[in-house]
């Protein structure tokens, strides 16, 4: 074996490797500017706005649009399983004024196809209009319509990522205009009837539920506080046998039934008169030790000590000010309140008073001047379907992201849960198969299979990445949502994680693995060629193949210290390069891609046995294995070596054992354990059957035997 060549290999793979983590790090550029840029005509930016998060942009005194952050309103996690951070520019009439990426870890692009095709896509979103149905779509990318949908180019090999941040971009846009744009009020689906009215006093008012009674008791406040109301130097507690923390009543206004009956009728018309249109009124009133707002609380303002919310959008509330001063509450029995408000809902908010809703109560109370304590509670808030009239929205209903992708890739789904099937019939059956002299061509041809089709056509390629992925899920709070977006690879690892308690690694590895496969079909052309096959000594090889174990330790370490660190570190793996881009890439990428299949065609496998961490995490999971498949008897190891020698990946110990942490189930022992013209035990018998001797002669012919079936064993 040419050791200095080996060596010398080994340090051109390790500089290309950090050749590639350096080619992979990349900048974003300041905010301020990235603002510039999407709003070229801009003279002034403004800071972001307290009761909404989106920063204005002025040309001169003129409000031409607002720039905002996705992840401040959206939070759609990306395929890396992290959301992908944008910066998006709406002008005053809902069209895109541009989307700029501020940082994601989609391993794509970070590590496959580059930035500039995510860049190329976010740039299409230019002038669109919220107003026009945005389509992915690249076969229809020149159509030209004037009302019809607009179609955008996406992105080859990256459509998870690109289906996320569509969704991204139209979801938090659609809140922002909703918001803060005049013509996207959303229509409330509920409307109150007006003609239904009958008077109720204020008990019947709350028997009824019209006016909702939310009394919040000391004790579960310092529960969550975790300690004593005593404790806290904003509250006077006069009454010490008074459980009340906070002593709630909330209401809906704009249904007549509620309103004329707490306002009286003509403090609800001038409520309603002073509501612009779509808007909604609500009325809070309270006492107790905790009140709806603070005793410094300024008129017109958006209280800080309660929100409205509705299907988990907060909802503003604002006081109306003067003018709730000046109609006040005229309900008969209702007592006097040291708190009443009336509060406005902005019809852009899209506030549906038919469905359920929740008051929050935000509890901040001091200590000292140094530490602050809060909690949240929340009271939900539904009123009678006969109040309103219902107003049936027209609205398509989608489906789930990830169902819409496996229906988009049904027939490739049904293709690999086929080959799936086929796979584990053979393997349950593999002494029957192996007996046939077709299962060489049988294993060909699936390896044909698995690196054409599922490699280089349906993307299923495994990587370290992916555990990244999980680990990180189970940390964060587990989402399956985000491993059903690609329907192939979450296929393959939930088939590879079963199989792993089974029949351990080397299922997925000798099988499923299109670049082991790309490897496998490079050694046996560098056997057609004659190329001289280097033999790693026993020894080195059993400390060689631990390599990949640390490798692994450091990598996942490193996703819950700097998941772009740990993706960088993570093109160790050559998967992206060969198998995704099919060497379509910048040549560091390629010239490492390359130098690792190059010596694999002399030392079989190399990148399997001694780096792969993708192969290291699952070695671990499979000595979890329940059954040891591949058969051994008695002669394997003594006097028979012949599976050893035929094992390329060199996964049996001397003594006849099958190393199954290195294993790659090709069969090839099972073949030669049933086939009667290799098989040693098969031979001596057939010999004893037909040449009947004495002991002592029968033992010294085994001998001879073994030596002439096989030259160069030992035994």
């Amino acid at each position: 074996m040419r050791y200095p060549v080996l060596f010398s290999s080994a340090r051109y793979l390790v500089l290309c490797w950090l050749m590639l983590i350096s080619l992979s790090a990349h900048s974003a550029p300041p905010y301020e500017n990235l603002i510039k840029e999407l709003f070229p005509e801009a003279t002034r930016i403004g800071d972001q706005l307290q009761d909404f998060p989106v920063v204005p942009v002025y040309q001169v005194t003129n409000l031409i649009g607002y720039a905002y952050q996705s992840q401040e309103l959206v939070n759609l996690p990306g395929f890396s399983g992290k959301p992908i951070k944008l910066l998006i520019g709406l002008d005053i009439k809902g069209r895109f004024s541009g989307v700029k990426v501020l940082a994601h870890h989609e391993p794509v692009f970070l590590h496959g196809l580059g930035q500039k095709p995510l860049f190329d896509f976010v740039d299409q979103y230019a002038g669109r209009s919220l107003t026009s149905q945005i389509i992915i779509d690249s076969s229809r990318v020149a159509e030209v319509t004037e009302n019809g949908p607009v179609y955008i180019d996406g992105v080859s090999k990256a459509t998870v990522s690109v289906i996320i941040i569509n969704d991204t971009i139209l979801s938090s846009a659609l809140q922002v205009a909703r918001n803060k744009l005049e013509g996207f009020e959303q229509q409330p689906a509920a409307i109150p009837k007006q003609d239904l009215f009958e008077p109720l006093d204020w008990q019947q008012l709350l028997q009824q539920g019209y006016v909702k009674h939310w009394q919040l008791s000391r004790e579960p406040v310092e529960r969550s506080l975790g300690q004593s109301l005593d404790n806290y130097l904003e509250l006077y507690i006069e009454d010490e046998d008074d459980p009340r923390f906070s002593d709630i009543y909330y209401a809906y206004l704009n249904a007549p039934i509620i309103g004329r009956n707490l306002l009286g009728e003509e403090g609800f018309q001038r409520l309603i008169k002073g509501l612009k249109p779509g808007e909604q009124a609500f009325a809070v009133l309270s006492e107790g030790l905790y009140p709806h707002v603070p005793s410094n609380f300024k008129p017109g303002t958006v209280p800080n000590r309660i929100a409205l919310e509705q299907n988990k959008l907060a909802i503003e509330l604002r006081d109306l000010n003067a003018l709730g001063e000046e109609i006040g509450f005229q309900a008969a029995g209702i007592p006097d309140f040291e708190h009443a408000h009336l509060f406005r809902v902005k019809g852009l908010a899209g506030f549906n008073p038919g469905i359920e809703s929740s008051l929050k109560l935000n509890v901040e109370l001091k200590r000292n001047h140094l530490i602050r304590d809060q909690a949240e509670f929340t009271s939900n808030y539904l009123l009678p379907e006969r109040l309103f009239d219902i107003v049936e929205i027209k609205e398509e209903v989608k489906d789930p992201l990830w169902l819409r992708l496996w229906k988009d890739r049904a027939w490739q789904v049904a293709v690999v849960v086929l080959s799936l099937v086929l796979l584990v019939y053979v393997f349950v059956r593999q002494h029957h198969f192996s007996r046939h002299p077709w299962f060489h061509h049988f294993r060909w041809a699936y390896l044909i299979y698995t690196l054409f089709f599922l490699g280089f056509y349906a993307q299923g390629q495994l990587s370290v990445v992916n555990i990244y992925t999980l680990f990180l899920s189970i940390y964060d709070g587990f989402d399956i949502n985000i491993f059903l977006l690609d329907p192939v690879i979450f296929i393959l690892w939930s088939f590879t994680f079963v199989s792993l308690f089974l029949w351990g690694r080397g299922l997925f590895c000798g099988w499923l693995c299109p670049f082991g496969a790309l490897q496998e079909m490079l050694s046996w052309l560098a056997k057609k060629l004659e190329l001289k096959q280097w033999k790693v000594p026993e020894p080195w090889h059993r400390r060689l193949i631990l390599a990949k174990y640390p490798i692994l330790v450091i990598l996942v370490a490193m996703s819950f210290i700097s998941l772009t660190l740990a993706e960088q570190l993570a093109e160790i793996e050559p998967f992206k390069t060969s198998i995704t881009l099919v060497f379509i890439r910048e040549w560091p990428f390629v010239i490492y891609a390359v130098l690792l299949l190059a010596l694999g065609m002399f030392i079989h496998k190399f990148y399997c046995r001694y780096l792969c961490p993708l192969g290291a995490g699952l070695a671990v999971l499979g000595r979890l294995r329940i059954f040891s498949w591949l058969t051994r008897i008695d002669k394997c190891g003594s006097p028979c070596q012949l599976c050893k020698r035929r094992c390329e990946i060199n996964a049996i110990h001397q003594d006849g054992r099958i190393d199954y942490d290195e294993c790659i189930q090709c069969l090839e022992c099972i073949v030669i354990l049933n086939d009667q013209t290799q098989c040693v035990d098969a031979l001596q018998k057939r010999k004893k059957q037909r040449q009947p001797q004495t002991p002592e002669a029968q033992s010294t012919a085994q001998s001879i035997d073994v030596v002439q079936l096989h030259p160069g064993t030992t035994g």
